[in-house]
């Protein structure tokens, strides 16, 4: 391949793309809306599209990072009509499997592959190249790009067909929230009964209920710091998706059900934007 295209500039995506300038031996071409993180990849090294379909008439493969369902569609209705047999796309958001499948379909009228890709871990782990990747899709393609995600992420898994890694990236996230449901239910209730969240934590860490959610939040907990790292509305979108999923598969996961509240509740009190640790407020909300 001589050269990559990648849509999508925002806080984990500029990250992604300037690991790929820094570390692929061709020519990288970027796109977005937003023009000073194009400047900023630019500056790195990259070279700005004036749009889409440019950068897909250039790209052997293409990749998008962009928020949700609607635009990633909007994304590939803009790629397709220029994509053609040799071309892959990669689209590493978290968006629902069910829409990823079908525009895969599109894109294989083209004669084009495309593997879905999300990632795990946040902004600091893009940065440093350290992110996991979970794909789904057309095996022999996925071996055509690992060196490529290799460049953004320190582990990956090829899960099977297309919408695969999707499905695995919204298991992970519930997983993780619903973790982080127990953590804010027993740190709330620690406060209730006058034990500190640092000694909650320490306690904890001679048993067997550790887990990577507490002792990575512990220190933004006790200072009361919201700064978003992975917003709280971002993991409700993965939660929703979930919800979704439940529905098409007419399956019956209670823990989601008291999760999926808890993430309405922070959205509807104005907490969307901050860190997703935010939701340790809405639980003690709650029990009082």
């Amino acid at each position: 391949m001589k050269t990559i295209g990648f849509i999508g500039l925002g806080l984990m995506g500029e990250a992604m793309s300037k690991n790929i300038v820094k570390k692929f031996d061709g020519k990288v071409v970027v796109f977005d809306i937003n023009q000073e993180a194009v400047a900023r990849v630019v500056e790195a090294g990259a070279v700005a599209a004036p749009s889409i379909a440019k950068l897909a008439e250039q790209a052997d493969v293409i990749i998008s990072m962009v928020p949700r369902s609607e635009h990633v569609k909007a994304v590939y209705a803009e790629l397709l009509p220029h994509l053609a047999a040799g071309k892959i796309t990669i689209d590493m958001s978290t968006i629902d499997p069910a829409v990823s499948v079908e525009l895969s379909r599109q894109v294989a009228e083209t004669g084009a592959v495309m593997l879905d890709a999300p990632v795990v871990k946040s902004v600091p782990a893009a940065v440093a190249a350290e992110l996991g990747i979970y794909i789904g899709g057309d095996k022999a393609a996925y071996e055509q790009v690992k060196s490529v995600l290799a460049m953004m992420g320190s582990n990956q898994i090829h899960l099977g067909n297309n919408g695969s890694g999707l499905v695995m990236k919204v298991l992970h996230n519930v997983l993780v929230a619903q973790v982080q449901n127990s953590v804010n239910e027993m740190l709330a209730t620690a406060d209730h009964f006058g034990i500190d969240k640092e000694s909650f934590n320490t306690a904890v860490s001679y048993g067997g209920g550790s887990n990577f959610y507490l002792t990575s939040k512990i220190g933004a907990l006790i200072a009361e710091n919201y700064n978003t790292v992975f917003s709280l509305e971002n993991m409700a979108k993965d939660v929703g998706i979930m919800k979704t999923i439940m529905a098409e598969q007419n399956l019956t996961l209670p823990g989601v059900e008291l999760v999926n509240n808890i993430y309405q509740q922070g959205l509807n009190t104005g907490l969307g934007r901050e860190d997703f640790c935010a939701t340790y407020k809405v639980v003690k909300s709650n029990i009082q």
